[in-house]
């Protein structure tokens, strides 16, 4: 099992400030059912995931899970990486400039509706750019926020 995999949800919880104790009976587990999520020796079922999201507050949970437990998530969740809201945004807006220059040349090759033998690598190219897209933007969807002075969170 992946080191990754093994301790997302200790690092979740860990986040939230809650003790595994206090998560156990929030989420309704045992104890020893949160203990072998957290180590990797059990995955731990979706439900008790989604409620782990919800006494945590942390939706990049499910993301992570999704593309950490299951083959379909492996091959269709990009793989994003977390970062502060500026960069965040900021790579946003870099990924969209690079859309903008590709764009004229993806109406070229979809007009037709056919994309010839000529055109494949090109348009794998402009397939791995929008990728790299959707990467940025789930990324600036579960950007790290500095807590709210006024409410601390």
């Amino acid at each position: 099992m992946q080191s990754e995999y093994r301790n997302i949800y200790q690092i979740a919880r860990e986040s939230a400030g809650i003790t595994q104790e206090k998560a156990a009976e929030l989420v309704d587990v045992s104890v020893e059912s949160l203990r072998a999520y957290e180590s990797g020796r059990r995955y731990p079922p979706n439900d008790a995931v989604i409620r782990m999201i919800e006494v945590y507050g942390t939706q990049y949970l499910a993301y992570q899970h999704l593309r950490n437990s299951a083959e379909i998530g492996r091959q269709i969740l990009p793989e994003i990486e977390l970062k502060d809201l500026p960069a965040a945004f900021l790579n946003v807006l870099n990924e969209v400039n690079a859309f903008l220059k590709e764009r004229d040349r993806m109406i070229d090759i979809t007009c037709d509706g056919i994309i010839s033998e000529a055109e494949r690598p090109e348009w794998d190219r402009i397939m791995q750019e929008m990728d790299r897209l959707s990467a940025s933007i789930m990324a600036l969807k579960y950007a790290r926020t500095k807590p709210d002075e006024k409410t601390g969170k």
